[in-house]
């Protein structure tokens, strides 16, 4: 098997609006019918890099509603890589659904307004949104409203799950498997496991097995950090600390979340919200252990890299506060990565390719149709 390599790509991921000018009108929180209206009127206002749809419903029937921005909506291009965004993975963080949702308005408005920056991002890579993972959460809290929020209103879903802490625990297998010389990535999932995940998990992770994301940022709030795998401990907590867990590509994710916390207006400082942060990053066992998360779910189970950024002190800020949250958040997001075709030794396209790169004990596997992002 041959591997045919293009040279190393640059993809800016913008989680800001560099440039733009803000103001407090522009600001405004969206419950479910607005955030809806606002993502349709996004695909009409650009109906030729816009595509809109559904992955699931959530407990109470709210579409999961993820917003699409490519140079060819609804078709994967070869060397084309797949990003994602999640926001609102619990109900009462809502500064990440905000931020998706103003940032989807700004490339449809920037790429209408001929900014080269833009046209780029869009033409050579391919962006899904999805604003709202908990919707019926959002709607909980948000009829408290910011002034009177606790800390765990709205957290969970209708049920009251806590969705990140709703994925299969592959990361017990991943420890075995460490010990044992098993498998390294693509991990199998339990079975039975469609039965023992909420809707809205089960939505997601059919997402994940539909388009082969390479990179995806999952936005919280109730801190300011960019978090990174892995979430769950390898060992028992020590003396009521739990310690840090590397993965194989523990290098990347360090850089990952050091670009986004040094673009950051403060982030990088260390010092919010009563927590200090070195570079404003931690490794998530680090900070604490916990099972069943996405973003390790992503690296084990895909070919993915989630980090988890945490935006803001106050969970559900009020509006007159996302302008100032927004300009915190505006610079760029940037993945430096290599990408490429995994080809035969007739030049044709191998999917389902296992790649190993020396050195890291986590492989990927190429796409359907040799693609390698």
């Amino acid at each position: 098997m041959q591997q045919g390599w293009t040279l190393p790509w640059v993809a800016a991921l913008l989680l800001g609006l560099m440039g733009l000018l803000v103001c407090g009108s522009d600001f405004q929180h969206h419950r479910y019918e607005d955030m809806v209206r606002a993502l349709f009127a996004v695909q009409s206002e650009c109906p030729y890099i816009t595509r809109i749809y559904s992955i699931g419903r959530s407990v109470e029937g709210r579409h999961l509603y993820v917003l699409e921005l490519s140079d060819n909506p609804g078709i994967h291009e070869a060397l084309e890589p797949e990003f994602k965004y999640v926001g609102n993975m619990h109900g009462n963080e809502v500064l990440g659904r905000e931020l998706l949702i103003k940032f989807s308005q700004f490339l449809c408005e920037e790429y209408q307004a001929g900014n080269q920056r833009i046209m780029r991002l869009i033409h050579d890579t391919r962006i899904h949104i999805l604003p709202s993972m908990n919707p019926d959460g959002y709607e909980v809290a948000a009829r408290q409203g910011p002034e009177f929020n606790g800390y765990l209103v709205g957290r969970g879903n209708a049920r009251e799950f806590d969705l990140n802490r709703n994925f299969p625990d592959l990361n017990a297998l991943m420890y075995y498997y460490e010990k044992t010389n098993g498998r390294n990535h693509h991990l199998p999932l339990p079975d039975n496991w469609e039965q023992q995940v909420e809707p809205e998990t089960l939505a997601v992770i059919k997402w994940m097995q539909n388009y082969n994301f390479v990179l995806s940022a999952n936005l919280h709030g109730g801190a300011v950090v960019a978090n990174y795998p892995f979430d769950k401990s390898r060992d028992p907590r020590i003396r009521g600390r739990t310690t840090y867990a590397a993965t194989p590509d523990d290098k990347i994710f360090r850089k990952l979340a050091r670009t986004y916390s040094y673009a950051h207006s403060w982030m990088h400082k260390g010092w919010n919200c009563g927590d200090f942060f070195d570079e404003g990053i931690t490794n998530g066992a680090s900070w604490y252990s916990l099972s069943k998360g996405m973003q390790d779910f992503n690296y084990l189970y895909t070919n993915c890299f989630e980090i988890t950024l945490e935006l803001s002190c106050d969970k559900f800020p009020p509006a007159s506060a996302l302008p100032r949250e927004w300009l915190g958040n505006r610079e760029a997001l940037v993945h430096h990565g290599i990408k490429g075709m995994v080809y035969d030794e007739n030049n044709n396209p191998v999917g389902n390719a296992e790649v190993a790169v020396a050195g890291i004990n986590h492989d990927v596997t190429s796409g359907e149709k040799g693609l390698e992002g």
